[in-house]
This record gives C-alpha cells, sequence and structure tokens, in this order.
C-alpha cells in the first residue's frame, strides 16, 4: 500500500492541521506525521517541500498531493469507506456537509479573535465584536444536530464524522478562553476532548517550544 503521511503546522496552533489528522487517525491506517514548526525562518521553505500552496496541512498519499484539509478529509472518506467517515443517512451526511462547509468558510471572529492555543487559559479574552455570534451560531449548530442525528453516540451524527474533526479546533478555543456552555454542548465538548487522537495532540502540542507570535 502507499504511504501516507500528514504534513501538519505547529500542533498547539494550528486548527487546519487537526482537522485531517483526526479524520486520518479515525481511519485506523498508519501513517507518518511531519511537523513544521510555524514563524521560523525556514517555515516556508520547509512547507513548500510538500505543498504546492504553501500552507499546511498536506496530505501525502504515494505521488498525489492533497493540500486542503477540506479536501484531504473527503478523499479519506473516499479512500477508507470502512470508517465511515461521514453518515450513512442520506440527510444526515448532507447536513454533516454543510455543518464542515460551514466551518470551512466562516466565523472569522471567533477565529481572529480566539486563536487555537491549546496551552493557553485565557478566561474572558477574545470577546471581540461579532464572537458572540459566532458561539451562539456553532452552539445552535451542535444542539441541532445533537437533537436530530446523535441518537447513535456522543458526536454530531452520533457516530465520529468529518464534522467532529471540522469542530474540534473550536472546542480547544472554548477551553482556552472558557466560553460558557450549556449541559448539551459540555456534553459534546467532553466527547471530543476524551478522543484518544486528540489527547495525543494535545500531548504533542503541550511539548512544542512557544511561538512568540501566537503566544500575544
Amino acid at each position: 500500500m502507499k504511504e501516507l503521511t500528514l504534513v501538519v503546522g505547529s500542533k498547539n496552533y494550528s486548527s487546519w492541521s487537526l482537522r485531517p489528522y483526526l479524520a486520518l487517525a479515525h481511519t485506523g491506517q498508519p501513517f507518518r506525521e511531519v511537523v513544521v514548526q510555524l514563524d521560523k525562518p525556514d517555515t516556508a521553505a520547509n512547507i513548500t517541500k510538500y505543498s504546492p500552496s504553501g500552507r499546511v496541512p498536506a496530505l501525502l498519499h504515494g505521488d498525489l498531493v492533497i493540500w486542503d484539509s477540506l479536501a484531504i478529509c473527503e478523499y479519506l472518506a473516499e479512500q477508507f469507506p470502512q470508517a465511515k467517515l461521514w453518515p450513512e443517512a442520506p440527510a444526515a451526511r448532507a447536513i454533516a456537509r454543510s455543518v464542515s462547509a460551514e466551518m470551512h468558510s466562516s466565523f472569522a471572529n471567533l477565529r481572529n479573535n480566539m486563536g487555537m492555543n491549546i496551552r493557553a487559559r485565557r478566561p474572558g479574552e477574545g470577546r471581540a465584536p461579532g464572537v458572540a455570534e459566532d458561539i451562539a451560531r456553532i452552539t445552535s449548530l451542535w444542539k441541532e444536530c445533537r437533537a436530530r442525528f446523535g441518537q447513535g453516540g456522543p458526536f454530531l451524527f452520533g457516530a465520529f464524522s468529518i464534522a467532529d474533526a471540522f469542530y474540534a479546533p473550536v472546542v480547544t478555543r472554548f477551553v482556552t478562553y472558557d466560553v460558557e456552555l450549556d449541559a448539551v454542548c459540555v456534553a459534546y465538548r467532553d466527547a471530543v476532548l476524551a478522543l484518544p487522537a486528540l489527547k495525543a495532540w494535545t500531548e504533542a502540542a503541550r511539548n512544542e517550544p512557544p511561538v512568540a507570535r501566537y503566544e500575544k
């Protein structure tokens, strides 16, 4: 079988890298990781060795390179259907794709003001204009998905899916910035935090050197 290699940025800060990492880990397939530390003099050169876009993440599968987080997850779902990375029911699958795409393209206020920093604890910070509205939209999506599709397990669509991979960085942000959540969202947050793959990523993130640009 062709080797799978996932190229990611610094684990403490790279939310886009975390998403395909969780999806790939869920497939159970062996893979090699390349971690490129961000904001170093050689960061750009190291990334462009692997990624034509000059950004992480990138998935290498033999001679094939996929360089967008959602595209990587879609590719993994196609290559490893036994992992059931999308819900099987058509309606649930359509909504899972919708909420994942919304995360991929939206919530700029939250992204810009509550950057991912797994090690940090910043209660009360990041509450810039528009952030509360982003949080409200995200938590409403979580509650709607859990109510409509979550009967088979603790995740948005019951079993783990790409949708959970896409919202996992938000889960870490809600911990970092101590975002108050209702009982449904707390239960979902805790289920995501308990994922073995996220625990492994978090442990690695805690052991990385800090990057001054992202610690401000």
